[in-house]
């Protein structure tokens, strides 16, 4: 073979070697930019699982922080919203009695008017009504098309369903309601979808589940908590009217008390605990009553100095029979002091300014104020207005000058003015 040949040869063989080298190079730089590609697909995917468990786990907090059954729903619909990223969400509870299910609360405009105007049978011909009734969940795509859609309610909100998941509420093995996530919105990165709209997927029903289980859990304790309250509630109301009974002519009288309280308490910008106080500490201000000698407290005419001197017990006497009850202690304050003067010249201890519970000087005014506008078998009640313009005379006197204030807006905001005893 000729040298030129020969070089010919060798310099063919360095090029296809060069190309096969370039070839794996480029397939390696490849490879790379999809492994690159796929990490960053991975983390992103990483973030939104650690977002989502983050938001379950902030949820769960919330859910065991609070017994109160609005705020409780509330946050449960917000957190499905976040979790899910979808539009909006909702949940339904069963009406046992009318066989029924029921918008219990949704979030936004649409679903106050649905909470407010709807409600649909407890059958299969429901998306919510099969869910609630088999405890299987439903994530549909497409619901428009779906022939268990509920149309009544687009109709009647103008609000557009594309896509839904409906899990069912346990507790233990009974069904109380459906949780529903509504309207898919899109990602980053993008989901591949069938449909013009983003799509829920299996991840997303995986989520709602676990959610919907601890939602079923706080609603069931908020449920029970309410009723155990109610409960209570109802038993003080007993107790306070059984004292009502010895006396004709203070009839009604706690009952108008404990609506004036909270209606003074609603302009000095208590909390929810501070007001759930208050109306206890009304319905039991005139409690130690009940130790009081029927003579005494039925007489149809004034008391003499003994007589006062007997029925200033009272407050002490009630504080005696409640102060045994634990979960009382931040309520009999108000029922022990309430005949306590802003000046320091009330009973039964001469406590003055804010020595007084807060409680206390609303009551004190409420107290009062029925006292007046109630007609007695040795005088008539005077007018509301008449009682009104009495009460703000003793401003910084008998009374605190602040909730004098709020006497003041609630006597002209609220009803007290149409009352009389």
């Amino acid at each position: 073979m000729s040298k030129k040949k020969t070089s010919y040869l060798s310099e063919t063989r360095f090029i296809n070697a060069s190309y096969a080298k370039q070839s794996e190079l480029i397939e390696a730089l490849n490879k790379v930019k999809n492994l690159e590609c796929e990490i960053e697909k991975t983390l992103q995917q990483m973030k939104i699982k650690v977002s989502q468990l983050e938001r379950l786990m902030e949820v769960a907090h919330l859910l065991n922080s609070t017994l109160n059954p609005e705020l409780v729903r509330e946050k449960a619909l917000e957190a499905t919203c976040k979790l899910l990223n979808c539009e909006t969400a909702s949940i339904l509870l069963v009406d046992f009695e009318k066989n029924e299910l029921f918008w219990d609360v949704a979030l936004g405009e649409t679903g106050r008017h649905l909470k407010e105007n709807l409600r649909l049978p407890l059958q299969s011909n429901s998306i919510a009504g099969i869910v609630a009734l088999s405890g299987e969940s439903l994530l549909i795509n497409d619901v428009p098309s779906d022939p268990r859609h509920f149309k009544k309610a687009t109709e009647k909100t103008g609000f557009k369903v594309t896509t839904m998941i409906c899990v069912p509420l346990k507790i233990k093995d009974k069904i109380i309601g459906v949780l529903q996530a509504i309207n898919k919105l899109e990602e980053i990165p993008q989901k591949n979808s069938l449909y013009p709209w983003a799509s829920f997927d299996p991840e997303d029903l995986k989520l709602l589940t676990s959610l919907s289980n601890q939602v079923a859990i706080a609603i069931e304790n908020s449920r029970l908590y309410n009723s155990l309250k109610k409960s209570f509630y109802d038993t003080v109301s007993a107790l306070a009217e059984s004292i009502e009974k010895k006396d004709h002519y203070t009839g009604g009288h706690t009952k108008r008390v404990h609506y004036f309280s909270e209606c003074i308490g609603k302009h000095m910008d208590l909390t929810s605990e501070q007001m759930e106080r208050l109306k206890l500490s009304a319905l039991l201000h005139d409690i130690g009553k009940i130790g009081v000698d029927d003579h005494v407290l039925r007489k149809q005419a004034k008391l003499d100095a003994d007589e006062w001197v007997i029925m200033q017990k009272h407050p002490e006497l009630g504080y005696q029979i409640m102060k045994k009850v634990e979960s009382l202690s931040d309520v009999i304050g108000g029922m022990r002091y309430h005949h306590e003067r802003w000046d320091g010249k009330g009973y039964p201890q001469g406590l003055k300014e804010t020595e007084i519970p807060l409680n206390a000087r609303i009551i004190a005014v409420a107290d009062t104020y029925d006292a007046m506008i109630s007609s007695r078998p040795y005088r008539k009640g005077l007018l509301p207005k008449q009682a009104y313009q009495e009460i703000l005379k003793c401003s910084g006197t008998q009374f605190d000058p602040k909730v004098i204030e709020a006497f003041k807006l609630a006597f002209e905001n609220e009803n007290m003015g149409k009352q009389t005893g």
